[in-house]
């Protein structure tokens, strides 16, 4: 009995070549959930100002990470009104993954709503795209025009970086609206940026969605980089609530500095144990070249899938099958 459909994994949908040509590289589709278009100033938002010596102090971690992964010196992002550098950076992504043999890349950020949008619209076999603007007043309009008119497919949001509980009245229509509609909503919690970053904030830990993900079952809530420092109160959060989802997202280097061992085959593991291959969507964080997508990422998190022999079927799901059913693909 073929279960394929059952996993997000529809034979009859890979009647495009490029990806026959990407069935070729894996036994199932690969989408990453997570990544960031090289575009100035990606996430739109007020750049936060930094002191010279925390400036300093962030590039000097910034670039010690990217000797310890072994990436080059990153290409500078395409400013936003640079219309040729900023084609020519879709065609490379485009390209990057026909190459590596990834079937989608779903871009939470490229400096507006419109602009992403664009993005997309120039790749739609290849490319995704989520809403990204603050949470506030007249959030739910702009969040509206993002999907039904430009066709986006969820709501990125920053925790450390949202003004307002996210259960303030003020923003209950954004909620009304994603319930609605199902609309994934990606949220960023725990550690945002490296040196110099923001490590106290009233929304830092999952739980604080903790009353507006209970009010909205109807929402697939996706918690990044298995909560950037927070994971003992996001898997209470998946405990508690059937919504909320995690992404395996970028380095995932927080475990580094936690009071105890913990590594990236520990939260495989643990995830697993406690909400299953359904809620696990895979992501990369990746944001620029010559990178590209990180394929190193999925390279170990493939390992430790096997290795932790994962039953095939699972980790088709977690690595395009969960993904395709949120993004709403099928």
């Amino acid at each position: 009995m073929d279960n394929s459909r059952d996993h997000g994994i529809d034979n009859a949908a890979f009647s495009n070549p490029v990806i026959d040509m990407m069935r070729a590289n894996y036994p199932f589709e690969i989408i990453d959930i997570h990544a960031h278009f090289p575009i100035e100033n990606t996430t739109g938002l007020p750049v936060m100002e930094r002191h010279p010596k925390l400036k300093d102090y962030a590039a000097t971690r910034g670039g010690r990470m990217r000797k310890e992964w072994s990436n080059a010196a990153y290409e500078a992002p395409a400013k936003t009104d640079d219309e040729d550098t900023l084609w020519a950076y879709a065609e490379r992504w485009a390209q990057d993954l026909r190459d590596k043999g990834i079937s989608r890349i779903n871009f939470l950020t490229a400096n507006s709503n419109e602009r992403l949008a664009q993005i997309v619209a120039k790749y739609p076999e290849q490319f995704t795209g989520f809403a990204h603007h603050a949470l506030e007043p007249g959030a739910d309009v702009k969040l509206k025009h993002a999907v039904n008119e430009l066709g986006l497919r969820g709501y990125k949001l920053f925790g450390p970086r949202t003004d307002i509980p996210f259960e303030d009245p003020s923003v209950r229509g954004v909620w009304e609206f994603c319930a609605e509609r199902e609309l994934p909503v990606l949220i960023h919690f725990g550690y945002l940026g490296r040196g110099g970053g923001v490590v106290s904030h009233p929304r830092m830990s999952p739980l604080s969605l903790f009353e507006v993900a209970r009010d909205f079952p109807e929402i697939p809530f996706i918690i990044p980089h298995f909560g950037a420092g927070y994971w003992q109160d996001l898997l209470a959060l998946c405990w508690s609530l059937p919504n909320i989802y995690v992404d395996s997202s970028g380095s995932n280097q927080w475990v580094r500095w936690m009071p105890f061992e913990l590594t990236l085959e520990d939260l495989f593991a643990k995830a697993y144990e406690t909400f299953g291959a359904e809620r696990m969507l895979f992501g990369t964080d990746s944001n620029a070249f010559p990178r590209g997508f990180a394929e190193r990422y999925l390279q170990d998190q493939l390992r430790i899938c096997y290795q932790r022999n994962f039953p095939e079927s699972d980790i088709a799901l977690f690595f395009g099958g969960n993904a395709k059913r949120l993004l709403k693909l099928e």
